[in-house]
C-alpha cells in the first residue's frame, strides 16, 4: 500500500483517541521487550514506550514514506518490515501491540494465533482495529468498486475487509489460551467542518489499496464518485460519522 503520512495525519487526533483507550488496558512491568506492529510514522510507538517502565521497543511497517516520520529515542527502533514477514521469525515479546493495523492482513483465523504463538508467557497482547465491516463509508466505497465502469478498471478486484465479529476474536483468544479478555467496540465520532471532511478522513486508509491498482484518471474517477457519494449520505455541515473500532486485549 502507498501511504501519505500527511494526509494520514490530517485526522491525527482522531486516530490517537483508541490508541489511549487500548493502552489503558495494558499490565506495565519493568522492562518489558515490546514490539508494534504496523507502527506507521512511530509517533504512537513512542508514546507507548513512554507509558510503560524502562521498555525495549521495535516497531515495524511496510511503508517507507511513514518511517521518514519516526522518531529517534533510546530503547526505541524502527524496521521496515511487512508484519508477516516479522511473525515468520521465532522471536518472542512480551508485549505486542497493533493500533490500527491489522485489518490490511487477510484471514484474521490463522493470523491471531500466529501472533499469539510470538508471545512469551505471561505475555499480552493489545490490538486496535476500525470495525470495517460496519462502518458506512468503507460500505459506500466497497459498494461502489463493484459497479461499473470501476469494476472493469480493477479487473472485478475488491478488497473485502477480513475483521471478524468480537464473538470471534472471544473465541480465538479463548482457545489460544487467552486470559482476562477485554473486548468491546467503541464509537469515536468524527465530526465534519467542511464537505469533504469524512472523504477526506477514509482517502488516507481505505481508498490507497484502490489507488495502487487504477490509472491516475481512473482514480480521479472513482475519487469523484465517491465523494458524491459521501457528501449524498451526509448533506449537513456539520455532520456525524459514527466510527466504530474494535478494542481487544488478552493476556497468556
Amino acid at each position: 500500500m502507498t501511504w501519505d503520512p500527511k494526509k494520514y495525519n490530517e485526522f491525527k487526533e482522531e486516530r490517537s483517541k483508541p490508541f489511549e483507550d487500548l493502552t489503558s488496558h495494558i499490565i506495565d512491568k519493568p522492562n518489558l521487550k515490546v514490539i508494534d506492529l504496523g507502527c506507521g510514522t512511530g509517533e504512537l510507538t513512542k508514546k507507548l514506550s513512554e507509558k510503560l517502565n524502562s521498555p525495549t521497543v521495535l516497531g515495524i511497517d511496510n511503508s517507507s514514506e511513514m518511517l521518514a516520520k519516526a522518531p529517534v529515542q533510546k530503547n526505541l527502533q524502527f524496521e521496515e518490515k511487512p508484519i508477516l514477514a516479522q511473525l515468520s521469525d521465532t522471536a518472542k515479546w512480551d508485549l505486542i501491540f497493533s493500533n490500527a493495523a491489522l485489518q490490511w492482513i487477510d484471514n484474521h483465523y490463522e493470523l491471531f494465533p500466529k501472533i499469539i504463538s510470538r508471545l512469551n508467557s505471561g505475555g499480552q497482547l493489545a490490538v486496535q482495529m476500525p470495525q470495517q465491516n460496519e462502518n458506512i463509508l468503507n460500505k459506500i466505497l466497497l459498494n461502489l468498486v463493484q459497479e461499473e465502469p470501476f469494476a472493469s478498471y480493477l479487473n472485478n478486484w475488491t478488497r473485502p475487509s477480513p475483521v471478524l465479529t468480537l464473538d470471534e476474536y472471544a473465541k480465538i483468544l479463548f482457545e489460544n489460551g487467552g486470559q482476562n479478555l477485554v473486548l468491546y467496540e467503541k464509537v469515536y465520532p468524527i465530526i465534519s467542518t467542511g464537505q469533504n471532511d469524512f472523504f477526506d478522513f477514509i482517502s488516507g486508509s481505505a481508498l490507497t489499496v484502490y489507488q495502487e491498482r487504477l490509472k491516475d484518471d481512473e482514480f480521479e474517477e472513482l475519487s469523484a464518485e465517491f465523494k458524491k457519494r459521501i457528501n449524498t449520505y451526509f448533506p449537513n455541515v456539520p455532520d456525524i460519522y459514527a466510527f466504530r473500532r474494535l478494542i481487544i486485549y488478552a493476556q497468556f
